[in-house]
């Protein structure tokens, strides 16, 4: 199976830092490829520090262990490790900086090995999955307003005017940094998409649906996202990773 990818980050309409991180690496080899998208909080450098931190380390620590025919087995406790020392390094930079006491990120990751893809999320930033015309979200936001979804407390059409609606329950650099972790069987074009709620919040995924069907590559696809989201004002930074199979 052939891996396609690209990826791009980008300010937005209105933030004055880009406190997204982005990365990802292959190996043609085994058809193996990592994806990672984070979104920092935490104030105008912490948020940038805390993004950087931890897509750094989860590619220092994953990328090398791609083509790994044992670590395939071992992918979920290899991805936990990683985490920890990325929340390990982003506790230490605080100790160190007490002005970014507050900082931590989001994490959303795909290990991609063949036709078989690891996801693991911490926080709200979200992995799609478009097979044969349709759109799904693989991930369930770590949210103060997704808990209240659930319980009945609020109806979708009421999240817009809930003041703390991106109130996060989980992140690294908080208390609770346990990720959410799935697996899922990939088809021949399939594609995988990874952002942050800079996308989902400034583009409605019908139109995310239209973008990603017209669009005759990768590159375009998420040039395309981008675009469309900074035509309507993007109001944060947004980020789009898209991993396409052939």
């Amino acid at each position: 199976m052939e891996l396609l990818i690209s990826g791009q980050t980008d300010i937005g309409a209105v933030r004055k830092s880009n406190q997204d991180a982005i990365d990802w690496c292959v190996n043609d080899g085994s058809a193996e490829a990592l994806l990672v998208v984070a979104d920092g909080m935490g104030g105008y450098q912490g948020g940038e520090v805390a993004s950087a931190i931890a897509v750094d380390t989860l590619t220092e620590v994953l990328c090398p262990t791609l083509g790994d025919s044992a670590a395939i087995e071992s992918r979920e406790s290899l991805v936990q490790s990683a985490l920890n020392l990325a929340s390990e390094r982003i506790d230490a930079r605080k100790a160190q900086e007490p002005e970014l006491a507050k900082m931590g990120t989001t994490i959303v990751l795909a290990w991609v090995s063949g036709d078989r893809a690891l996801l693991a999320h911490i926080g709200d930033s979200r992995c799609y999955l478009l097979r044969q015309g349709r759109l799904e979200c693989l991930t369930r936001d770590d949210t103060v307003v997704q808990n209240m979804l659930e319980d009945g407390s609020i109806r979708e059409r009421d999240v817009p005017n809930v003041p703390f609606r991106n109130v996060l329950t989980r992140a690294l650099g908080a208390a609770d940094i346990t990720p959410t972790f799935s697996e899922l069987t990939l088809e021949s074009g399939d594609q995988l998409l990874l952002c942050s709620d800079g996308l989902t919040d400034a583009l409605d995924e019908a139109v995310w649906l239209d973008i990603l069907s017209a669009a005759d590559s990768v590159e375009a696809a998420v040039k395309s996202l981008i675009t469309a989201s900074l035509e309507r004002q993007a109001k944060d930074n947004v980020s789009v990773v898209l991993l396409s199979t052939n």
